[in-house]
């Protein structure tokens, strides 16, 4: 019954690509056009097919982790991009749709991140060893979307670049008070502090991370020009000239985007500039993938433009600017993936093969929605007054310029 249901799914879903399944009970069935690189998944148990049936969003991922779904050569990159393309042009099968729509219904409450909450899941995936980061991350450890000016850029060059594309964008002076509203571990902090002259306040739930920021700022002199603090955003209540966010609004929770727009406000001087850099859903709104949720990012959401353009105007905010960067993250993801292949022994001695095959789906998986799916990364550029920002972007392309020519001069 179960490997009826499955052929069923499978056929109705995989219109494109050249797909082997190899069935426990010994059977093969072909799916696609015959197009492309033939592809060969063998599932191990009855219990794997019943749960792929019933749950494939969780189950692939499950399988994938206990070794119970498994692709010849290890060529999931390949497979989760056929899935994605295909589900882009395909309905669900009839009886998986109560369920998405039950997962749209309740994300409100899936993403209630409040304080005690949200540090809790920030813990579950940042308080990792930090040399699993220092295996696959640029040495900055810019842990988000890099800013790639040609597809040739390195990944150290591609995440200063979108360093400086954002300094830019704040329109930084000397002297700035700026509040890092989850600021990682300290680069853009430091960024900001040291090649642009500004006075930061950076905020993070991380344990591991604020250890890591507050010593490499003492490391590079600049502990009387950052203030790395262990705290909600929440919890701040000075007033800054500048505010930015990086890869942190993904975290906040459907039910708090007024909250956090609010905040943002209220923290602004009144000729302040803020800028929201976060991974963006293009389609219309979803709930959380259950596999990226349970293992992941608990608590994330994938906010669309529409939802959180609504919350910033309930806010009173200008929406001086937005950029929407596109395959930007595909190609970051990809220097990620390659890198943790590289050193996947290291991070097997560190945990575990389920730990890694579990990383290895997620990278995976994440950049093959960023390249074929629906995801893409947006920039919201905002302030409290109308004449804050200039009236133009050419004011970006001079600061573009200037930073290329003194890297040129280095």
């Amino acid at each position: 019954m179960w490997q009826k249901a499955l052929d069923k799914m499978l056929r109705s879903t995989l219109g494109r690509g050249n797909i082997c399944i190899c069935m426990p009970d010994g059977r093969v069935h072909r799916y696609g056009d015959e197009t492309g690189k033939p592809l060969t998944v063998r599932l191990a148990d009855t219990a794997t097919v019943r749960r792929l049936v019933i749950n494939p969003e969780l189950a692939f991922g499950e399988s994938y982790m206990n070794e119970t779904l498994t692709v010849d050569g290890d060529e999931i990159q390949e497979l989760i991009g056929l899935i994605v393309q295909n589900l882009n042009a395909t309905q669900r099968v009839w009886w998986q749709r109560p369920l998405l729509r039950l997962r749209v219904a309740l994300r409100r409450f899936a993403q209630n991140n409040v304080a005690h909450r949200a540090k809790r899941n920030v813990a579950h995936h940042y308080d990792l060893s930090g040399q699993l980061y220092d295996l696959f991350l640029d040495e900055d450890r810019q842990y988000s979307c890099a800013y790639f000016r040609d597809p040739s850029d390195t990944l150290e060059q591609a995440q200063t670049n979108k360093k400086h594309h954002i300094a830019g964008k704040l329109l930084i002076k000397p002297g700035m008070r700026v509040l890092d509203i989850g600021c990682g571990w300290g680069g853009m902090a430091i960024t900001l502090a040291r090649d642009y002259g500004a006075d930061v306040v950076g905020i993070t739930l991380s344990k591991e991370q604020h250890a890591y920021a507050v010593e490499r700022a003492a490391r590079e002199g600049l502990s009387d020009r950052i203030d790395f603090r262990l705290c909600d955003y929440r919890e701040v209540n000075e007033t800054f000239d500048r505010v930015v966010s990086v890869g942190m609004f993904e975290h906040v929770g459907l039910p708090h985007f007024d909250t956090y727009f609010q905040t943002i406000r209220d923290r602004l001087s009144p000729g302040g500039i803020a800028l929201v850099h976060t991974i963006g859903w293009t389609g219309p709104p979803d709930a959380t993938n259950p596999w990226i949720a349970k293992y992941i990012f608990p608590g994330g959401y994938i906010p669309t433009a529409s939802e959180t353009l609504a919350a910033i105007e309930r806010s009173r905010l200008w929406t001086a600017d937005i950029e929407f960067l596109r395959l930007h993250y595909a190609y970051t993801i990809r220097h990620w993936f390659d890198r943790f292949l590289e050193n996947q022994s290291t991070v097997k001695d560190l945990y575990d093969d389920r730990f890694v095959r579990m990383w290895k789906f997620y990278l995976a998986a994440s950049e093959q929605t960023f390249r074929h799916g629906r995801q893409a990364v947006f920039q919201f550029q905002l302030s409290k007054k109308i004449d804050s920002v200039p009236l133009t972007r050419e004011y970006l392309s001079n600061a573009a310029r200037t930073d290329q020519s003194d890297r040129a001069a280095e």
